[in-house]
């Protein structure tokens, strides 16, 4: 049979080139679809300020119902001349008396465009959607723009099918923070989860109330650098390093340029360290998080320098610093930099406090109701530089809110821990008894 299969290769052969053809056509479609769709808001945002390839790209994801009605269209006319043209071969093949050589060409084929035409092309769309939403995004664009005098009619028909069918569809309204926070509490989830979901939700509600310069990494938390950053800068870092800062080329410059993350590279060179450098934002250090956050949702950025009313840098934030501060139980700046509990308890109602702890959070780890100053205060060691109103010292002391703080540690300037305890009553003798 193999052998009356190959000597009637003028029966199949031209045929089988057209299904190669369409086969390909139809990974094309697939894959395209896959790829663009696949694509995150992030990497949309990116495409739109890119290369013209990019913003081709962006521009078929922005009208997604265009794209995917061309897209439908191409695949199904595809789809149909490839199972015609294979039923055609089928035929001939089973007029030449060769019944079985046409149910395995028939199967063979049907195999063929399913793992050529749809698995493969889409398995490689997901992994190398970016290379590939770049690679068809011409031959995409002109195969929609072709379709474009018939794409209305087609929605229209797919519009009057949905009224026909189901006329009574209603659009979802948008879920509010109400329904959030109903949906939580009327869940069946244990106590401990429910808890730590509300915190969240009080989290979130704090951004609008935190100012830029709690969630901060102060100056002096991280490694600074010129650009070009070279190797053997890279020495200087320790373990607990996450970001180098680089500044610019101009000499005697301090306003920050691009920020490297750690924690993203798996190799180093210098190559590959300058490329895999982000870009910045500048913000004040009064902004709230919430502006901060959204100016990085719109920008498309994950870090910004926090600048003084002088312009000069005072520290930077992250994106990942902020979505700490909504989804840890407990958010902290020290312990984020610290990378360990910045308020320990060494013994009952005695604790040992780093300087850079915000008041906040150890109002928070106190159990006491924090409200914010007017005098602006947010770090216990900006409490105490207010108060002694000169560099902090060993066996300073200093009362707040009913307790009492005594600097125990000066480690290098600016940095301090202090032992805090609850403040002893004091019986004050009348005047008119002594």
């Amino acid at each position: 049979m193999m052998i009356a299969f190959i000597d009637s290769v003028a029966i199949w052969f031209p045929g089988s080139l057209a299904l190669f053809a369409l086969i390909c056509a139809s990974g094309f479609f697939s894959g395209s679809e896959t790829a663009i769709f696949y694509l995150s808001r992030g990497e949309l945002r990116q495409f739109s300020k890119g290369k013209p390839s990019e913003q081709i790209v962006a521009a078929l994801a922005a009208d997604a119902d265009r794209l995917l009605t061309a897209v439908l269209f191409w695949n199904l006319l595809i789809n149909l001349s490839y199972f015609a043209v294979a039923g055609v071969i089928a035929k001939k093949l089973a007029d030449a008396g060769m019944t079985a050589g046409a149910g395995f060409f028939t199967v063979g084929s049907l195999l063929a465009i399913i793992l050529f035409g749809e698995v493969l092309p889409k398995s490689l769309s997901i992994v190398f959607r970016r290379k590939i939403a770049i690679m068809v995004s011409w031959p995409l664009a002109v195969s929609v723009r072709v379709l474009d005098p018939v794409i209305p009619l087609l929605q229209n028909i797919s519009r009057m099918m949905r009224r026909t069918f189901w006329p009574q569809i209603q659009k979802e309204s948008y879920l509010h923070s109400e329904d959030l926070e109903r949906a939580v509490d009327a869940s069946g989830a244990s106590e401990e989860v429910i808890r730590h979901e509300r915190q969240i939700l009080h989290n979130i509600l704090d951004l609008s109330e935190m100012l830029v310069e709690e969630a901060m990494r102060p100056r002096g938390t991280y490694l600074t650098f010129n650009m070009p950053l070279k190797l053997e800068d890279l020495t200087k870092i320790t373990p607990n390093t996450d970001y180098i800062i680089l500044r610019k080329r101009e000499n005697d410059s301090d306003e920050i340029d691009r920020i490297i993350s750690l924690t993203e590279l798996s190799s180093f060179s210098e190559k590959t360290l300058n490329q895999k450098s982000k870009r910045v934002i500048h913000v004040p250090w009064c902004a709230n998080l919430s502006d901060v956050f959204s100016r990085f949702q719109l920008e498309d950025c994950q870090f910004a320098s926090v600048v003084d009313e002088y312009g000069e840098t005072i520290g930077i934030v992250s994106h990942d610093d902020i979505i700490d501060t909504i989804l840890s139980p407990e958010p902290s700046r020290a312990k984020r930099i610290l990378r360990r509990e910045p308020v320990r308890e060494v013994e009952p109602g005695v604790y040992h406090v780093e300087g850079i702890t915000t008041l906040r959070y150890l109002c928070r780890k106190l159990q006491q109701d924090y409200e914010i100053a007017d005098d602006g205060l947010l770090t216990v060691s900006g409490m105490f530089h207010e108060k002694l109103e000169h560099i902090p010292e060993v066996g300073d002391v200093c009362d707040w809110q009913g307790f009492q703080l005594k600097v125990i540690e000066v480690r290098k300037l600016g940095h301090l821990i202090a032992e805090l305890r609850k403040m002893e009553p004091t019986d004050e003798v009348p005047a008119d008894e002594e």
